[in-house]
C-alpha cells in the first residue's frame, strides 16, 4: 500500500469544538474589557461564561468522545518533557489527538482560566454584585481578589500565546494544520498509519 494515501479521521467532536473556540471569544472579550468600569457587565458575562465553559470540559472529558476525554491524553510531566525534547529533535512520536506536552498545557490553562473566573466573582461580590454576593465569599480582602484575579488572568495569556507557539511548531514539525483541525474535527494520515493511532 502506497504511504502517500491519506484517510480522513475524526478527532474533535462538534461539541469540542465549540467549546474551544467560544472559550477564545469569551476570554478575549473578558481580557479586553478588563478594568473598565463601563464594560463591567460584559465583563463579568464574559466570565461567567467561561466558568460555564470549564464546567462543560470537565464533564466532556469524563462522558465525551473518545478523544476529547481526560483518560485517554493525560499524563505525567516527565513524559510531556520527553515529548518536548523528542519534538525538537525531530523525532516526536505523531499522536492524532493531544501529544502529552498539549494535554498538561490543556490541564494547565483550565486551571489558571477557572482560578482567574472565580477570583473575578469573589471580587466582583465584594462590591455586593453577581452570584456570590451574598456568600462569605463577600467578605473576602478585595485587594488581595483583585492581585489574584489579576495575576491569573495575564498568567492565562501567557498561557494561551504558548499554547500557540506550540501549536505553531507542532504543525510544522509534523507537516498537518492543527488550527484547520480545531475547525473542521479532522485530521489527513496515510493509510499505512492506520494501526497506529493514539
Amino acid at each position: 500500500m502506497s504511504s502517500n494515501m491519506q484517510q480522513t479521521i475524526n478527532v474533535w467532536d462538534p461539541l469540542i469544538r465549540i467549546f474551544h473556540w467560544s472559550l477564545v471569544g469569551f476570554f478575549t472579550l473578558a481580557y479586553l474589557t478588563e478594568g473598565e468600569d463601563e464594560w463591567m457587565n460584559i465583563h463579568s458575562y464574559a466570565g461567567y461564561s467561561i466558568l460555564t465553559l470549564l464546567v462543560f470540559r470537565l464533564l466532556w472529558g469524563v462522558i465525551g468522545t473518545h478523544h476529547a476525554r481526560f483518560n485517554h491524553f493525560i499524563t505525567r510531566p516527565s513524559i510531556a518533557w520527553t515529548y518536548l525534547k523528542q519534538l525538537f529533535s525531530g523525532n516526536a512520536k505523531d499522536y492524532i489527538g493531544h501529544n502529552p506536552a498539549g494535554a498538561l498545557m490543556i490541564i494547565a490553562l483550565i486551571t489558571s482560566i477557572a482560578v482567574a473566573g472565580f477570583s473575578g466573582m469573589a471580587l466582583y461580590a465584594t462590591d455586593s454584585q453577581g452570584p456570590l454576593a451574598t456568600s462569605f465569599f463577600a467578605t473576602w480582602p478585595e485587594g488581595a481578589l483583585k492581585e489574584v484575579h489579576e495575576f491569573f488572568a495575564n498568567f492565562s495569556l501567557f498561557l494561551i500565546a504558548t499554547h500557540i507557539g506550540g501549536v505553531i511548531v507542532s504543525s510544522l514539525l509534523h507537516k498537518e494544520n492543527l488550527i484547520r483541525a480545531m475547525v473542521t474535527g479532522k485530521k489527513q494520515r496515510p493509510l499505512i498509519q492506520q494501526d497506529e493511532r493514539q
